[in-house]
This record gives structure tokens, sequence and C-alpha cells, in this order.
């Protein structure tokens, strides 16, 4: 492979997700999988397209319930990553139940009729969302959500351009790479959609306008956003992840500035909250947080129960204004079983009050990761906003370089000890366990990832 290719494809691998393919994962592999999981994962390589970020998989699965995952083995981990669909925990008996009594009853809604679920379920979320965001669309999976509203969006601007942030991810296809922010998607692809202008994100950490140098932050990245509003005169939308699943926690005044700048130049404000809305946040609505409303929010991933895609756009109600346009027409629509799957897991998150639990013991988890913090060198940062957390590893605390093998050692450590998490941008420990976890599950994750940490930072000191 000529050298260039080898340096670009190392670039591309600091992501959003963490490295598929390194020594200290062959390494892992090869003291912790059996004959029986090596022949399944070879047997997937076969008949699977490879892919970055998935391809060849780590290991194998059997099972999964509440916050853990069993391999082939018969191992279970603590799963705080979760691919961020299992607010309610893995396997929920309450959303198992809804999804067999449907299928009993209307396991398929053909297009152009309407379903009782699919309505009690759309109700619901205009019920519990805020303001007037109380009309919907469904579709199978988050990627087309934001589609619909890139194209609700332009209907109701009679425009087509956007600002969204680079580093961001809103879904693969060719029209959610054009607004995100990634390279891993990105580059190589060709022609994307015209008018996708971006804007650094808000990330005071590493902010790129030197926020440490001027002595704090003083949002100059909120009115860059303004000011491509002001010289494009003509965007359909800022569409963004309210916060970024890095984690990095923008103040409420960042999205205030924007919602402003969005009211005064014409545009739409679209939050996509795939990720983390339905509570993991302490709010059951990420953008509650912030104290603004946006004209467009899309929620998936956890909607599904943990169990099926499902995926809202939820628009306000002046924004219902493309009657004689098809926005979604997905097949899957109004599916009944994916519909009382999402029913099942909103009220078990409403009944088990998981939104306040999310909140108090996120607050308690943001403190522990503090006192980590003051007892090891190689945390540069940590931050979260409920049960969507994350540790950020540095070789020097001044220049913040990136830990980024030390981040990998730290995550094989755990994974050995049982507790799975993701790495993001190369060094950050993302951290989102199902909102069902407990204060001693958290408590003994955390002791699992400090004592790794701990271990990674005496390694170093022998070197």
């Amino acid at each position: 492979m000529p050298k260039q290719i080898k340096k670009d494809k190392r670039k591309l691998r600091k992501s959003e997700g963490d490295i598929n393919v390194s020594r200290r994962r062959d390494a892992w592999q090869k003291n912790h999988i059996d004959a029986e999981s090596r022949a399944l994962l070879a047997e997937d390589t076969k008949y699977f397209l490879k892919q970055s970020l998935s391809t060849p998989c780590l290991n194998t699965m059997r099972a999964c319930e509440g916050i853990y995952i069993e391999d082939l083995q018969g191992r279970r981990y603590m799963d705080f990553h979760g691919n961020n669909v299992h607010q309610v925990g893995f396997s929920n008996p309450d959303v198992i139940a809804a999804i067999k009594k449907q299928l009993d009853e209307l396991p398929f809604c053909t297009r152009r009729y309407t379903n009782r679920i699919a309505v009690d379920l759309a109700r619901k979320l205009a019920e519990i969302a805020p303001g007037d965001l109380n009309k919907s669309l469904f579709c199978p999976g988050g990627a087309e959500a934001v589609g619909m509203a890139l194209k609700l969006a332009r209907l109701a601007t009679g425009r087509h351009k956007t600002i969204s942030m680079w580093d961001s991810f809103h879904g693969a296809t060719l029209d959610t790479i054009s607004i995100g922010g990634e390279s891993i998607f990105r580059q190589g692809m060709g022609p994307l959609l015209a008018g996708t202008e971006h804007a650094p994100p808000p990330d005071e950490y590493r902010c790129v306008f030197g926020c440490a140098d001027r002595g704090g932050c003083d949002l100059v990245c909120a009115d860059y956003v303004e000011y491509i509003l002001e010289k494009e005169g003509d965007i359909a939308a800022v569409i963004s992840e309210p916060i970024r699943s890095t984690p990095y926690i923008p103040r409420p005044e960042y999205w205030q500035k924007i919602r402003q700048a969005c009211d005064r130049h014409g545009a739409l404000l679209i939050f996509d909250e795939i990720p983390h809305s339905l509570g993991r946040t302490g709010k059951m609505f990420t953008f509650e947080n912030f104290g603004v409303t946006p004209d467009i929010v899309v929620i998936g991933k956890g909607l599904g129960g943990g169990v099926l895609p499902l995926a809202a756009m939820i628009a306000r109600e002046g924004l219902d204004v493309a009657g004689e346009r098809a926005l979604g027409h997905y097949t899957h629509e109004k599916n009944p079983v994916a519909c009382a799957a999402a029913l099942a897991a909103i009220d078990y998150i409403e009944k088990h009050k998981l939104v306040d639990h999310a909140r108090r013991l996120g607050q308690y988890t943001l403190k522990r990761l503090n006192d980590m913090q003051q007892r090891h060198g190689l945390i540069g940062d940590v931050r979260g906003l409920g049960l969507f957390l994350g540790i950020e590893l540095v070789r020097n605390p001044h220049s913040r370089e990136r830990a980024e093998d030390e981040a990998e050692a730290v995550m094989y450590a755990a994974l050995s000890k049982g507790v799975s998490f993701k790495i993001t941008m190369g060094n950050i420990l993302t951290l989102t366990p199902a909102l069902t976890i407990t204060k001693k599950e958290m408590d003994t994750a955390l002791d699992i990832i400090e004592e790794c940490i701990a271990g990674i930072e005496k390694n170093k000191q022998r070197d």
C-alpha cells in the first residue's frame, strides 16, 4: 500500500467511532475469543462487506439484558455504549410484551392506512414535546428522519442552504454526510449536496478560536454561525446536535444566541437528538437543558425500545406545509409493532422516573469523574449531562495532546474486566449506560475504569 494511502487511512480513523483494526484489538481477541467465536467472526467477514468502524467485528453476542451484553462464551459486560438504543435497558420486559401483543393484533399497516397504535404514539410525542412541537412523521431510521427534516425546511422557507457543524454526525446517507462533518464518511464520495455550509462546533476544551487564550468562552463560535447566516442571506436551516457525542456540553447561551440569530435571518433551527433524547440527559428532550425550542427535532435509536428501528421527525404545527409533497413515504412509516415498542418504552421511562434518575445519577457520576481527574494526570477533561458522559485522556495537560494509544489501552483493559464503552475522536472514553443502571453498578464500573487508567499510567512511568 502506498505511503500516502496509509497516512490518509490513519487520519480517517479519528472520528466518533473507535478503531476496529489495531494491534491492541488483535491482542485482545487472541486472549479472549475461543474457537467457536472465531469461526462466527470469520463467517461474518466472509458474507458482509467490510467497512470502517464496524467490520471486522470485535466479538460475538448471544444475549443482552438490562445494562448487560453477553458474548458467545457466556461472559457478561456492562455495556456503556449500546449504540444509544438502550434507555430502558436491553430486553425490557414491558417492551417485549407490547411487541408480542401487537404481533398478534396487527403486525403491519399498509401505506395509505393508519392504525390506533401509530396515532397513539404521535399523540404521545405531541404531549411530551415542549412548545408547539406537535406534528410528527415516522420512518425506520435516524438518517431518513434527518432527510425529511431537510426537505421540510426547504419547502417551508423556499431556500435550500444549511449550516451544520464540522465533526458532526447525522447519518451515513449522501444527504446526511453532506451536512455531517466527519471525514471518514465524506472523503472520496464525490460531489455532495450543494449549499451545505459548515461551522466549527462549540468545544471550549479544544476551541479553534482559542477560548483558553482569551481567558474563557465568549461564544465566538455562535457569532460565527450568525456571520454565515448574514453573509449567505438565504439559509434554510441551522441543523445540529444540541450536544455532540464527544460529549461536549455548550453553554445555554450558545443555543440561545443561535435561536435568536435564526429568527432574525428567517432560518429554521433543527436539532438532531437521535442519540440522546428520551431522558438520557436528565430531560426528556436534550434541548430542554438549554432554554430553547427548535422548529424541528429528530429523535430515534432508543425510540424503538432497544428492539426495533424507529425514528421520528417532530415539527411545530406552523410547518405543516407539505400536503402536496412527499417528505418520507416510507413503507414502514406507521409500523404498528415498532410504534408499540416506542409507546411501551416512553411509558416505562415515565413510570419508573428514569429522567430524574438519569439526572441525579449523572450528577453523582460527574462528581466522581471530577474527583478521578484530580488523581490522574492522564485525564485532561471530564464532562457530561445526565447519563451522557465522557473522559478525555491527554498525554500532557498543558498541550492537551490526545492520548490515543493510552485510551485504546484503557478500553481493552476495561473490556477484559467486564466494562464495555466506545472511544470517540481517538482519545475520549464515552459512557452512555442504560438509564436503568443502579448507583452500585455505576460505582463498580467507575472503579474498574479508574483501575485501568491507573494501570496505564503506571506502565507509562516504567517506560
